[in-house]
């Protein structure tokens, strides 16, 4: 019996991709509704350069405000994405509890998201990952592109095993699949993350997907039957990776949390909080968001159970 876990990208992944900048305050109070509905992890943003992702400008202000007193959540963790050393040096600064770093099994991806090939993004990668750790933070690494390159298309197992291996040898069990492109299907899922278990069963997997051909739910169920115990979505569905082919939204948080309770799980997570925070971005934003749940309504059901699976 393993807990579900649910770490919210929506704050980084979700709006990355969004041309009309979202102002601090309004974020605060976005995030603030995150902590009341009871996620488990929330991404407040990344570390990259403003001019490259000028959403994320705020990312260092955002970790700095929920870091003070009478603002630092109790029972939520809160992420943030770094790419290199130098995120790593502003994420030090501003109180980061547990970083996500993550390198790509395709050579176009990597080149094009991060300026570097995938060996020397895993080696550099790695290390930092290394330093964050000897500082006592939480750690989570990634591989992108996993299931496939909007670029490349097919991606061999064998390399995504490759850098999981890279990983396990440096003393990182907190692993992360992303399904940058949105290619995986859930017999693939099914089978790469069985053949990670092989190499280490006390490995603790997450699963990011894109919903880019309708598969992301499936694709979630798929990995959790396998063992996956955390699950990376956005609210709304917003979000898509900038630096891929094809850029769509992620597995929609409002409408897997639904899809849980539907099955007894995570009824401790106020969803109606989830989908009316969803029609808030529908307004902020002008237009109709990816998810369902929000427009159609949940359907109730009185089974209570813990949150495992």
């Amino acid at each position: 019996m393993k807990q579900i876990i649910i770490h919210e990208v929506g704050l980084r992944d979700g709006l990355q991709m969004e041309k009309q900048i979202v102002p601090t305050e309004q974020k605060i109070r976005w995030i603030e509704t995150l902590i009341a509905s009871g996620v488990d992890i929330i991404q407040l943003g990344s570390f990259v350069h403003p001019t490259k992702v000028p959403q994320m400008a705020d990312t260092d202000a955002l970790f700095k405000y929920f870091n003070e007193a009478g603002h630092k959540p109790k029972n939520v963790v809160l992420s943030g994405l770094v790419l290199n050393e130098k995120g790593l040096e502003r994420g030090e600064a501003c109180g980061v509890e547990m970083y996500c770093m993550g390198v790509s099994a395709s050579e176009t991806h990597s080149q094009k998201n991060s300026g570097m090939s995938t060996v020397e993004a895993s080696d550099r990668i790695v290390a930092a990952a290394k330093q964050a750790v000897a500082a006592g933070k939480r750690v989570q690494v990634s591989v992108q592109s996993a299931f496939g390159c909007g670029f490349e298309g097919y991606v061999p197992m064998d390399r995504v095993l490759g850098i999981v291996e890279k990983y396990l040898k440096a003393g990182l069990k907190s692993i992360s699949l992303a399904d940058t492109a949105g290619h995986a299907y859930p017999d693939q899922v099914t089978s790469l993350f069985e053949a990670i278990f092989k190499l280490d069963p006390t490995i603790r997997c997450t699963c990011h997907f894109h919903n880019t051909y309708g598969l992301g739910l499936a694709n979630c169920f798929a990995a959790m039957r396998v063992g996956v115990e955390c699950f990376e979505s956005a609210i709304a569905g917003l979000g898509g990776c900038p630096f891929t082919k094809v850029a769509a939204g992620n597995v929609c948080t409002e409408d897997f949390v639904h899809s849980l309770q539907r099955s007894g799980l995570c009824n401790d997570i106020d969803l109606p909080k989830l989908v009316g925070l969803a029609n808030e971005f529908g307004r902020f934003f002008h237009r109709e968001m990816p998810g369902m749940v929000y427009k159609t309504g949940g359907v109730t059901n009185p089974v209570v159970s813990p949150r495992t699976v």
